[in-house]
């Protein structure tokens, strides 16, 4: 039996806007199994967003409960929940310290849910494992351990990012359209990585994307939200039998 990593029940989101109530998400019911990597898709505002502020605390839900690993977690903060949680959001400038040394942002991902200071002694013990993770990336950030992040290219940063929060293995990972902000190539060559490092290290995902291909050709499940409802979840044989002109139709 395949094991429940992260399930919603019931889970509703309002927010006051002006003298109204709007509801973001309506009465969402999602299990997410151990080693899913679900692709969301959705039109801008269907809530896709608000699902992973949901989860990972940053939005507090007004009805409904939230549990991981059989633990309900919906009253838990944000950084409570961080030390099982890690997110890679669009912009490759959130997910690292500009200032800080490619090794110097590992370190710090290194030590995630924990209250412990950066020493440089034990950034010197963990370089050879820090160039052996970033060797695993194709765009040279193992060349770049000792340059500050502010000066590398964005799908450095964003590989980075996607390093530094998978480097403890989470127990679910958020990928906010997290290739959106990158040309083309790059942004393949990102989401070749993200594959590579899902499956390597059996992670359970989510993924935020607009691109159509992408959502088809990765994960084995897809979800479909529009207007704080998930109209769709497509398991691996349904998936499968998808294309592009099938998923447009939720855009129309």
């Amino acid at each position: 039996m395949t094991e429940t990593q992260v399930e919603l029940k019931n889970v509703t989101v309002n927010v006051v806007a002006g003298h109204d109530v709007k509801t973001l998400l309506d009465d969402i019911n999602l299990e997410i199994h151990r080693g899913d990597f679900i692709t969301v898709i959705g039109t801008n505002g269907a809530g896709k967003s608000t699902l992973f502020n949901a989860i990972g605390g940053d939005l507090q839900i007004s009805a409904g409960t939230i549990t991981m690993g059989g633990k309900r977690v919906e009253k838990d903060s944000p950084e409570k929940r961080a030390k099982h949680i890690a997110r890679v959001f669009q912009d490759p400038k959130m997910g690292t310290a500009p200032r800080m040394t490619v090794a110097e942002n590992l370190a710090l991902a290194s030590h995630r849910g924990q209250h412990l200071g950066l020493r440089s002694r034990a950034l010197a013990k963990k370089k050879d494992q820090f160039l052996a993770l970033t060797k695993r990336t194709p765009n040279g950030l193992d060349q770049a351990l000792d340059k500050p992040t502010e000066e590398l290219s964005g799908g450095q940063r964003q590989a980075l990012s996607l390093l530094m929060a998978t480097l403890k293995e989470p127990d679910l990972l958020l990928l906010d359209e997290h290739t959106a902000a990158l040309d083309p190539h790059t942004s393949a060559a990102i989401m070749a990585l993200t594959d590579k490092i899902v499956a390597e290290d059996n992670l359970t995902c989510l993924m935020i994307t607009h691109q159509m291909d992408d959502a088809l050709k990765y994960g084995n499940r897809l979800l479909v939200v529009d207007a704080g409802h998930i109209v769709a979840d497509y398991n691996a044989q349904e998936k499968a039998n998808l294309d592009k002109a099938a998923l447009l139709q939720y855009f129309g």
